[in-house]
């Protein structure tokens, strides 16, 4: 009996092909990966303009910019229970529509509380996506290639900042700046954030015809839908292969357990120790500061004597180098493993972090008359790039590998969701605090940065357990 057993075990995973269509489905669903990173970095090349325009202070401004992260943890803690009443798909469709109304909310505003009242309703819809995008990826995909597809999402992500970047770039050029105006009377500025209505409808029109999540319709009783789709993604012919596939699907709901907040605590300081390290694994990812680079360097390479148009190609050349080592972390994790390359990151990043610090301690006047000489302006530029590419090689797509992996399963999504969640509120932190911080001096603010680089080397080398290679099921609390 168990020969014939592992037969029909054996013959249900043979008969799962990676098709090309799982592959565009997939894709599909990364795009609202391309929008968390477009509409998050959009607002980079619009700083300076809306800060001027608007006659807004630094405090203002640092909530304007980071406003939208608030939305974004909101979006993320509600997305997993709307997914599984809603569907998958249905979730992306709002998502999509939230973005796109964000969009053009942003771009037509008068005055600065409506635009930030419209970047948290973008937040949402980013938060959302950023959650649903993974689920719906592993949930469609042929086991033998989910490491792969599910990586499309955080490539996707580094693709939206370098195409909001780049667009944010063009635009002002055509203009002649961000304040200027363009199409329509409209200033550059707003066409950036109106841009940002075409991948929305892109994304909303493609998720339109992906199939549901088999998992989602054998939850919901439809039976007959989910052996369809998994015959039309899969390519599974063989109607035995199709039920014993089903099967397992409704064993594993009916064998699932549904973790509560409760289920997280511990002797350690109220938490379970695992969670405190995934918790701090997120913060440490967003207060070495790489959301400044992402949300700021305009403004920043501007006031420190290079041109608005270079500042802005600055910006464009950092996020190319993103994505460049962001595949290079992806061709590496399995092979390296997780720790030493946190260890190298955060390494590299205290060291690079320390030097613009030391750079901009050369600089001259404050505020809008900062100027920073040769060859510490050069040398700052190279230290920023250099530092983009330690946290791209590392903590930029390790921490969620780890996330999704480090937890044990009965606790997983909570640990994740609270772990997301305190990501998005540290992102909050670090983006709305950068112009405060950068009128006490830049110098200040990077050597900040570089301290919470150094502890998350220290917090790397003590208490972060090395999971290459483990099975889910062996990871421990």
């Amino acid at each position: 009996m168990n020969n014939v057993t592992n037969k029909v075990d054996e013959s249900a995973e043979l008969e799962q092909h990676a098709t090309a269509r799982v592959v565009l489905i997939a894709s599909a669903a990364a795009l609202g990966g391309f929008l968390f990173g477009f509409d998050t970095a959009v607002i980079n090349g619009a700083v300076d303009a809306i800060r001027g325009g608007f006659g807004l202070g630094a405090a203002h401004i640092g909530f304007a910019v980071s406003c939208a992260l608030l939305g974004s943890a909101a979006g993320a803690w509600y997305a997993g229970p709307l997914a599984d009443r809603w569907g998958r798909v249905r979730t992306m469709q709002v998502a999509a529509v939230l973005l796109a109304l964000s969009a053009l909310g942003s771009g037509l505003v008068s005055g600065v509380w409506d635009l930030m009242l419209w970047r948290v309703v973008g937040g949402i819809g980013v938060g959302m996506a950023s959650v649903i995008a993974p689920t719906y990826i592993a949930e469609v995909s042929p086991a033998q290639i989910r490491g792969r597809l599910g990586s499309l999402q955080q490539l996707a992500i580094v693709l939206g900042i370098f195409a909001a970047l780049l667009s944010d770039a063009w635009l002002a050029g055509s203009a002649g700046g961000a304040s200027k105006p363009l199409w329509l009377g409209l200033a550059a500025w707003r066409w950036m954030f109106l841009v940002a209505v075409i991948p929305a409808l892109i994304y909303g029109t493609l998720v339109l015809g992906v199939p549901e999540s088999p998992r989602h319709l054998v939850a919901k009783g439809r039976l007959a839908e989910a052996k369809h789709v998994l015959r039309q993604v899969l390519d599974m012919r063989s109607e035995s292969a199709l039920d014993r596939k089903l099967h397992d699907i409704e064993q594993s709901l009916r064998s699932e357990y549904r973790p509560r907040l409760r289920d997280l605590r511990g002797s350690s300081a109220g938490l379970l120790p695992v969670v405190w390290i995934g918790i701090l694994l997120s913060v440490f990812q967003q207060f070495v500061g790489i959301n400044v680079i992402f949300y700021y360097s305009s403004t920043l390479w501007h006031s420190v004597g290079f041109s608005e148009a270079d500042a802005f190609s600055i910006t464009v050349v950092t996020s190319v180098v993103n994505v460049l080592v962001t595949l290079l972390a992806i061709a590496l994790v399995d092979r390296i493993g997780r720790k030493p390359l946190l260890t190298i990151g955060s390494a590299g990043m205290a060291i690079t972090l320390g030097l613009m610090a030391w750079c901009f301690s050369q600089a001259s006047g404050s505020g809008a008359t900062l100027s920073l000489p040769a060859p510490w302006n050069i040398i700052a530029l190279v230290a920023a790039n250099a530092y983009v590419v330690f946290f791209g090689l590392s903590w930029g797509p390790m921490v969620w590998v780890l996330l999704g992996e480090m937890f044990p399963n009965r606790i997983r999504a909570m640990a994740l969701a609270v772990a997301a969640c305190a990501q998005w509120l540290a992102n909050f932190t670090i983006t709305s605090s950068f112009p405060a911080l950068a009128e006490l001096g830049l110098s200040f603010a990077y050597g900040l940065y570089a301290l919470f680089a150094l502890l998350s080397l220290a917090f790397v080398l003590l208490a972060v357990r090395e999971t290459k290679g483990m099975e889910l099921e062996d990871m421990r609390e």
